[in-house]
């Protein structure tokens, strides 16, 4: 029988496994761009630190391997931001993106302030950008970043208690 996949915060010691699994995942999207400049691909160990110090970073364990794992912060308006959402690719197309979302969405909406959920993603990025209509995001704007990428900023109202008793 396999592990099942859990669910939890981050910590400190996750960090260079953090960097190490974006860096795999992230491949796929600079060979999709043609770009391996990505900021994914080029952050830092340090800067993964900070982020997991400054705002809230869920990762999915298969036993002690991280899986996948997703960023998130609230804006003092109560846009909660949510970030590099990644998956290792032997794991995808199973649910766990989604099951990562949710539990990111759950986080940062229990505090009661949140107002709406915004991420962007690759024009060219359809897995996700499926991935985030089925869970109720529609694209809200784009910016141009070069002639071959262009982000699509998706968003979606956050539901009023719908978190608080869940979190």
């Amino acid at each position: 029988m396999g592990m099942s996949v859990t669910i939890s915060a981050a910590d400190g010691q996750d960090a260079e496994k953090i960097l190490k699994l974006q860096y795999l995942c992230y491949q796929s999207e600079a060979e999709l761009y043609g770009d391996y400049s990505i900021e994914p691909l080029t952050q830092t160990l340090d800067s993964i630190k900070a982020e997991l110090a400054a705002g809230d970073v869920l990762v999915a364990r298969l036993g002690d391997e991280v899986v996948a794992s997703v960023r998130g912060t609230v804006d003092p308006d109560g846009t909660a931001r949510i970030d590099k959402l990644i998956v290792h690719p032997r794991m995808q197309r199973h649910g766990l993106g989604g099951r990562l979302l949710d539990a990111i969405e759950q986080r940062l909406g229990a505090g009661g302030t949140t107002k709406c959920f915004q991420l962007f993603t690759g024009h060219r990025s359809e897995q996700n950008l499926q991935l985030y209509r089925k869970h109720g995001y529609a694209a809200v704007g784009t910016r141009r970043v070069n002639e071959r990428l262009t982000l699509v900023t998706l968003a979606k109202e956050a539901i009023a208690g719908a978190y608080a008793a869940r979190a």
